[in-house]
């Protein structure tokens, strides 16, 4: 776990910020809508957007908040699929990664076939 201790606060730093920028999208979203009608449509759309940029949020601070526990549990950097070490360059352009490079190449090709 040590070796990791780095990325963890890294990774609790990005948690914070994901926090609070969630928190911001709730509260634009909170918002009410203008009297006007032509501005009530623009917010509308405006609350579509936020609405995307909030699950988006969501979904990065779950897979920040697993990636921590994979740390504490000493499984960080192994592949959750083929259980081999993930690229120290994958690591550190995605620290909550959790696949390889193959392993993930390979879920994004089953993705892909499904539409």
């Amino acid at each position: 776990m040590k070796e990791y201790e780095a990325v963890r606060h890294s990774l609790i730093d990005m948690l914070e910020d994901l926090d609070d920028r969630l928190a911001k999208i709730t509260h634009d979203i909170k918002e009410p809508l203008d009297k006007d009608f032509e501005e009530q449509a623009t917010q509308a759309e405006n609350d579509e957007v936020l609405d995307g940029l909030g699950n988006a949020a969501r979904t990065e601070i779950e897979l920040v908040k697993q990636a921590i526990a994979r740390i504490d549990k000493g499984q960080y950097g192994l592949c959750q699929v083929c259980a081999q070490p993930i690229s120290k360059e994958r690591l550190k352009a995605i620290p909550y990664s959790s696949l390889c490079m193959k392993c993930a190449s390979s879920q994004s090709g089953l993705l892909g076939n499904k539409s």
